[in-house]
């Protein structure tokens, strides 16, 4: 799942400074995305020595959905900030990060899910769907992450090479939309308690970085 990159001759010229990590050679390519693997990781890792240690507080259901869904969106806001840093920067090797990026915020975001289906809602299909339609801030959370499917199915490039270009970064496009609802899930759970202070720097992240993209597709307009 990753935010499709315009090809150079769509999105014209790109100017940026020149700097000492501009170009790195394959074997440092693979140096940075193993680091940037394990920092993925380590909120997983986190979670796994506190359920080990029994330290999840007095709501465990509620520590780890939380913590999942939050990391979710702050891996979503990464893989959203590839394409602008790498054309404010010049660092073309940020687009081999973006790939894996995407696909960890779908591993976040299946395990948030999962454990909404499994432990809250203990497989209860009917109560599932009704919990999707009362509830907006399960609605668009469930859109969401419905939507992740195909990008994450779609990630690797024998299907960039089976959909064709155009559609894969057509189909790819959806991660806008996703970014969309999950602010808006976020943002319906936190209205219950009136607490939008967090919500809010997620919320400003998010359009900073699709205002920028809609500011560089209008000059090429």
């Amino acid at each position: 799942m990753a935010a499709p990159e315009p090809s150079a001759a769509r999105a014209g010229k790109v100017r940026a400074p020149a700097g000492r990590f501009s170009t790195l050679t394959p074997a440092q390519v693979r140096g940075v995305k193993a680091v940037v693997w394990l920092l993925a990781l380590l909120p997983f890792a986190r979670l796994m020595y506190l359920g080990a240690t029994s330290q999840f507080g007095a709501n465990p259901l509620e520590f780890v959905t939380r913590s999942t869904g939050t990391w979710t969106l702050v891996m979503l806001c990464i893989t959203l900030a590839i394409t602008p840093l790498r054309r404010l920067t010049g660092w073309n090797w940020l687009l081999r990060l973006r790939r894996m990026l995407g696909l960890f915020t779908f591993f976040y975001a299946a395990q948030h899910f999962l454990l909404w289906l499994a432990v809250d809602r203990g497989f209860d299909l009917a109560y599932m769907i009704k919990d999707i339609g009362k509830r907006p801030f399960i609605t668009v959370g469930f859109a969401a992450f419905v939507l992740m499917i195909p990008l994450a199915a779609t990630s690797a490039n024998v299907m960039v090479r089976w959909l064709g270009g155009k559609r894969w970064q057509a189909l790819h496009r959806a991660i806008y939309g996703i970014a969309v609802l999950a602010i808006l899930h976020y943002w319906w759970h936190k209205a219950g308690k009136n607490d939008f202070g967090e919500v809010s720097i997620y919320a400003a992240v998010v359009f900073v970085l699709l205002a920028m993209r809609v500011r560089w597709r209008g000059r090429r307009a």
